[in-house]
């Protein structure tokens, strides 16, 4: 049995605005940016009910996913290319948590950096060496984000083609 059409609309518009404000999670890391917005499709696909809603949700599932996996691949194999250890990463990133908690909103971004700089210092032991891994860390840093915000937009316009085409 289908939802009532009001029921529908109103779980559409609300899918539409977390999607969106998933994808704004992915620039500004303050929510799990892609899941919120594949969870959104997830509960817009159960209250439609429909072979499209589920199509539309398999596919947002692959593209979501896959740019979940490539996101970690691609930098990481770019990052070793560039001789830049893991440990200098993993010490960024407990850096960036921490500046998470610390400096609300942009203490991500001051403590990943921090982390991976102070890493690189102790392992080189100069600074322009430390200076030039720092900067491969952030720039896959972003390459890593712009694949998870275009896996991201890409299941985001399936799903609105499907509320738009296909209703």
């Amino acid at each position: 049995m289908r939802q009532s059409g009001g029921v529908q609309s109103a779980v559409t518009v609300l899918a539409g605005v977390a999607i969106f404000v998933g994808i704004i999670g992915i620039v500004l890391p303050i929510l799990p940016g892609a899941i919120l917005s594949l969870a959104a499709i997830l509960v817009w696909a159960i209250v439609q009910r429909t072979t499209t809603g589920w199509v539309v949700f398999g596919i947002a599932l692959v593209l979501i996913g896959a740019s979940q996996v490539i996101k970690y691949v691609v930098p990481e194999r770019r990052l070793r290319e560039a001789g830049v250890p893991r440990r200098s990463m993993v010490v960024g990133v407990l850096l960036g948590i921490v500046g998470f908690f610390v400096i609300p909103v942009v203490g991500m971004f001051v403590g990943f950096p921090v982390g991976v700089y102070v890493s690189e210092l102790q392992r080189l032991r100069t600074h322009s060496a430390a200076w030039t891994s720092t900067k491969h860390a952030l720039r896959e840093t972003g390459v890593s984000m712009l694949i998870e915000l275009a896996g991201t937009c890409l299941a985001a316009a399936v799903w609105l083609v499907a509320v738009l085409f296909f209703r």
